[in-house]
């Protein structure tokens, strides 16, 4: 693409903790208003899949991830059969990730040649704008795209999950 390449975004985390009072220009998504909520009685709860059920073809429980991705863009999966406590232990292991210092977590930046890792790799435009977020991407398969090499040195229990 002309005129573009790769370029690594700064840590959200980290131009947080700067005390920063308006979020940077780059990050402003055009025309999205905020949604201010008043009354959170009123909104629907979270959809909630069950794999089981679409492992079986039920036809409702289709329509419902149909929904679910169409309107929320997300959804809690059930009866997936991965054990609780993993699940529960990466959930930790990523908290314990990104409340590492910087110092720590530049150990796992990601690269112009490797998006594998902490940071938002990202192709620049001058239009272009980020995310509002940081990421840790690990490919897990296939399996000649996984980088072990970052699993290690991550903090427990990440690294065993």
């Amino acid at each position: 693409m002309a005129g573009s390449s790769v370029v690594l975004a700064p840590s959200v985390q980290e131009l947080a903790k700067q005390g920063i009072e308006n979020v940077p220009e780059q990050y402003l998504q055009p025309n999205q208003d905020p949604v201010v909520v008043s009354n959170t009685t009123s909104l629907s709860q979270l959809p909630i899949i069950d794999l089981g059920k679409l492992l079986c073809e039920d036809a409702i429980e289709l329509e419902k991830l149909d929904n679910a991705s169409k309107e929320w863009g997300f959804f809690q999966l059930i009866n997936h059969g991965v054990n609780p406590s993993l699940v529960e232990n990466v959930k930790i292991g990523f908290q314990e990730f990104f409340n590492l210092g910087m110092e720590e977590k530049k150990k796992f930046w990601q690269t112009e040649e490797e998006m594998q890792g902490f940071g938002q790799v990202y192709v620049a435009l001058e239009e272009e704008k980020l995310r509002w977020a940081d990421m840790f991407l690990v490919k897990t398969s296939p399996l000649h795209e996984r980088h072990p090499h970052l699993i290690p040195s991550i903090p427990q229990p990440l690294s065993s999950s």
